[in-house]
C-alpha cells in the first residue's frame, strides 16, 4: 500500500524499483497488489454473516472458532457456502472478532468430614443418552456491590440445559433445596434421575435429603477424597456463565445484587438454554436438541 501511494499505483515507474527494494518486496508481489486491491473480498458476505450471529445476543461475541462455525452451519446464511473451521477461524481474525478465554475460578466447598455420603455414581461420565436421566448440580458466588449472590444450578448431562436455578446471598442447605424444588417444578419427569453434587454441607445436609427422597431423585457425590475434576461438568458450567456474561462484560462488584440476579436469570434461562450454540450438542442449543430428540421419539412410535 505505501508503495502504490508513493508511486501513485505505479505510474511513477522510475521509482518502484528503490522501494521494492528498500521494502524487500518483489515487484511482481506489487503488481500483483495493484491488480488486486480494488476487488471486493471474497469472505465479505461471509463475515457479515458471522458479525450478524455476534449482533443477535450480547454473550455471541465470545463464540470461538468452533461454535462459530457451528453456528453458521446451524443458519446457512443466504448465498454462503460455510467453509472449514480454519478458514472461519482466519475470517474471524481478519475481522477482530477472535475470542480468548480469561478465567478466575474460585472454590466455595466446604466438606463436612463427619456427614454421611453417597457413593460416586457418574464417576466422571457426564455423557448420557436421553434427558432427565443424568444430571450434576453445584452452586458458585458473585461478589456485589451490596453483598455476595450465591448461583446454584441444575444441569441436565444429555444437553447442558439448566433445568432447575435459585440464587440467594448466602449459601445455606435452603437454596440447594429451592434449586431442587425449582427442577421439579419444571421437569416433573426428574423422579428416578441421578443428580451429582460435590461433598459440601449443603449436599450432605438433612435438609437436602429429605428434598432428594420427596422428589424421588437418586443422589450421587463426588468420590472420597474426590477433587474438583469429579464435578467438572458443573465447574465447566460456571466458568462459561462469568466468562461469557461477567469477565470484560458487567463488573458485577459495582452493581446490586438485583441487578445480577436478572443477568443471571436472563443468561441461563433465556440465552443458554433456547439460543447458546452449545458444541457438545452438536452445534445446537440445549431445548433445541431436546426437541429434536422428543421428535425422534414421537416418528419412531
Amino acid at each position: 500500500m505505501f508503495i502504490a501511494i508513493k508511486t501513485e499505483d505505479g505510474t511513477l515507474k522510475g521509482k518502484i524499483s528503490f522501494y521494492c527494494r528498500s521494502l524487500g518486496v518483489t515487484r511482481q508481489g506489487f503488481h500483483n497488489y495493484l491488480k488486486y486491491k480494488d476487488k471486493p473480498w471474497k469472505y465479505q458476505s461471509l463475515a457479515n454473516a458471522m458479525l450478524d450471529i455476534c449482533a443477535e445476543d450480547e454473550c455471541n461475541d465470545t463464540y470461538g472458532r468452533i461454535r462459530m462455525h457451528q453456528a453458521l452451519k446451524l443458519k446457512q446464511p443466504d448465498g454462503i457456502n460455510v467453509p472449514s473451521e480454519r478458514t472461519v477461524y482466519r475470517v474471524m481474525g481478519e475481522i477482530g472478532i477472535s475470542h480468548r478465554p480469561k478465567r478466575k475460578p474460585n472454590g466455595i466447598t466446604k466438606a463436612d468430614k463427619e456427614a454421611r455420603k453417597s457413593d460416586d455414581l457418574i464417576k466422571r461420565n457426564f455423557t448420557s443418552d436421553k434427558p432427565l436421566e443424568k444430571c450434576v448440580t453445584d452452586m458458585t458466588e458473585v461478589k456485589c456491590l451490596d453483598g455476595k449472590l450465591y448461583v446454584s444450578a441444575v444441569f441436565d448431562c444429555f444437553d447442558s440445559a439448566v433445568l432447575g436455578l435459585a440464587m440467594d446471598t448466602n449459601m445455606k442447605a435452603t437454596l440447594c433445596e429451592k434449586t431442587l424444588e425449582n427442577t421439579y417444578k419444571s421437569h416433573p419427569g426428574i423422579r428416578g434421575c441421578i443428580i451429582h453434587s460435590d461433598r459440601g454441607t449443603q449436599y450432605t445436609s438433612e435438609l437436602y435429603r429429605k428434598a432428594i427422597s420427596k422428589y424421588g431423585i437418586i443422589q450421587s457425590m463426588n468420590s472420597a477424597g474426590g477433587r474438583c475434576h469429579d464435578n467438572a461438568r458443573c465447574e465447566s458450567m460456571w466458568a462459561r456463565l462469568k466468562e461469557e456474561l461477567l469477565y470484560n462484560r458487567y463488573d458485577a462488584s459495582k452493581m446490586r445484587v438485583e441487578t445480577v440476579r436478572t443477568l443471571i436469570w436472563r443468561y441461563f434461562i433465556s440465552y443458554w438454554n433456547n439460543r447458546r450454540i452449545c458444541s457438545t450438542n452438536g452445534g445446537l442449543p440445549p431445548m433445541v436438541k431436546r426437541k429434536q430428540y422428543y421428535l425422534s421419539l414421537e416418528d419412531a412410535a
